[in-house]
């Protein structure tokens, strides 16, 4: 005894005769406006449809919002299919598959605007001009006090701040004991505070 199956729509006769596409006959009903025929491809469909928007999705609640985005989009393009370039049920999954896809770009799209909105938000106006003009007098500034400093003290703290020498590689240079190094930079920065106005 042959027994026929249904899958996803389709008649597959155990005889070997044609393939029977149920979804391509709702298709067609329901592109005349049949509410009855809409309610049955529906039925026959929506589960293959969700899974396939939740495996691209991953969220169920937007994968329920684009569902019925398909099946809208189904009732209302409904004419547009032709059995001859393919079978109903692919014609559905093809909305499908388009319309997740869309739903995961616009989401991505929207995450990026709100990441530049709020990196915008957090910019602070830069003045260059300005940035130039108080290192410059600060720099003019600390000239003054260092020459102003014993020449021991200005050396060390020199060699320290602009030349990036240790205490120790300052002690080899100049040939002096590292102890004499830390004092002399320790007397220089309280000289040097005092010049510039600067309180500990």
């Amino acid at each position: 005894m042959l027994v026929d199956m249904v899958i996803d729509g389709i008649d597959v006769p155990e005889d070997g005769a044609a393939p029977v596409d149920h979804v391509a006959e709702l298709l067609e009903r329901v592109a005349g406006g049949d509410e009855t025929a809409f309610a049955r491809l529906y039925d026959l469909l929506s589960p293959r449809v969700f899974g396939l928007i939740l495996r691209v999705l991953v969220n169920r609640a937007q994968s329920e919002e684009v569902l019925q985005e398909v099946f809208l989009e189904v009732w209302q393009s409904a004419s547009r299919f032709a059995p001859n370039r393919g079978q109903g049920r692919s014609w559905v999954l093809t909305i499908a598959h388009r319309k997740a896809v869309d739903r995961v770009r616009s989401s991505q799209a929207s995450a990026d605007r709100d990441v530049r909105a709020g990196f915008r938000d957090l910019e602070v106006p830069f003045d260059g001009v300005a940035e130039q003009v108080e290192l410059s007098i600060e720099g003019s500034r600390v000239a003054a006090a260092l020459s102003a400093l014993p020449s021991a003290q200005r050396e060390a703290l020199t060699l320290a701040y602009y030349g990036g020498y240790s205490q120790s590689e300052i002690a080899a240079l100049v040939g002096a004991p590292l102890g004499t190094i830390k004092t002399r930079m320790r007397d220089g920065l309280t000289r040097l505070r005092a010049e510039m106005g600067v309180n500990a």
